[in-house]
């Protein structure tokens, strides 16, 4: 069974532990990490999750994302997240911070209070190096990042709404060597 540690609105670890469940049925703020893979063209990596899953099912999202697990560290989780979601070996010097979002969301009694540390990675791979993991992600592929910029401006209903994450991801991207 998996845990998380348990913050408070603040982001301050409050030295508790609960199960998954436990989290989003009573919106116990957590934390997740979400990892955006782009290449030299800056094109991003995006997946489309499963439709198995409890949030956003069936919608495009970043490359790699998934909770802190209880006594882990936000870096070791999103390296551990992008081996498991797409088989991929990333070293700790690769990952980049963005920035940490909070997001508050409700729907059908799941309750996601979310503290989301943001990292990218500079990464030249293909779409054949990409090994899914099939309960997570049912689909990648790469876009250009000022294509997805006009999908999200334009608020297409097809991806995750990470409003704020997406801002800041674009101005690393324009501002990005």
């Amino acid at each position: 069974m998996e845990y998380q540690d348990i913050y408070n609105e603040k982001g301050e670890m409050l030295g508790v532990k609960k199960t998954r469940k436990e989290v989003h049925d009573t919106g116990l703020w957590h934390k997740a990490v979400h990892v955006w893979i782009v290449n030299s063209k800056k094109e991003l990596l995006i997946q489309k999750r499963s439709p198995l899953k409890d949030n956003y099912p069936n919608m495009w999202d970043v490359s790699s994302a998934g909770h802190v697990s209880a006594g882990d560290s936000d870096s070791i989780s999103a390296l551990r997240e992008i081996e498991e979601e797409i088989g991929l070996e990333v070293r700790l010097e690769d990952l980049v911070l963005v920035g940490v979002f909070k997001r508050m969301t409700e729907k059908k009694g799941y309750i996601n209070n979310e503290i989301t540390p943001v990292y990218i990675v500079k990464k030249d791979l293909s779409l054949s190096e990409i090994k899914k993991q099939d309960e997570e992600v049912s689909e990648v592929k790469f876009i250009p990042y000022k294509e997805l910029k006009k999908l999200i401006e334009n608020k297409d209903p097809s991806f995750a709404p990470h409003v704020k994450e997406y801002k800041s991801l674009f101005e690393f991207l324009e501002n990005m060597s």
